[in-house]
């Protein structure tokens, strides 16, 4: 998985490597967060295979292999943190 940076290019959200979208992708825009399936090493760093993704279904399909304590710093994790604020904040409250 990989979340869109500030800076335009890709951020991998386990080990922060900086990718760009491969020039085949068919995508007609850049995502906010892709899942991808290969990871291409040329003289740029680029993933290709990629599907526009939802972040709450990274927290909600597998919450185990994204637990946010073992991320690195970073925005990816920043943003996850909120949605996850947002979610239990949610939960809790369709609990009344």
């Amino acid at each position: 998985v990989a979340h869109l940076e500030r800076t335009g290019y890709y951020l991998t959200v386990k080990d922060n490597q900086v990718v760009q979208l491969h020039p085949s992708t068919c995508l007609d825009h850049k995502p906010d967060w892709v899942i991808y399936n290969e990871f291409v090493l040329t003289t740029k760093n680029y993933i290709r295979t990629v599907t526009d993704i939802k972040p709450e279904w990274l927290l909600k399909i597998a919450p185990q292999y994204y637990e946010l304590n073992n991320f690195p710093q970073c925005e990816a994790r920043r943003q996850l943190e909120l949605l996850q604020a947002r979610l239990d904040s949610k939960v809790y409250q369709e609990g009344f």
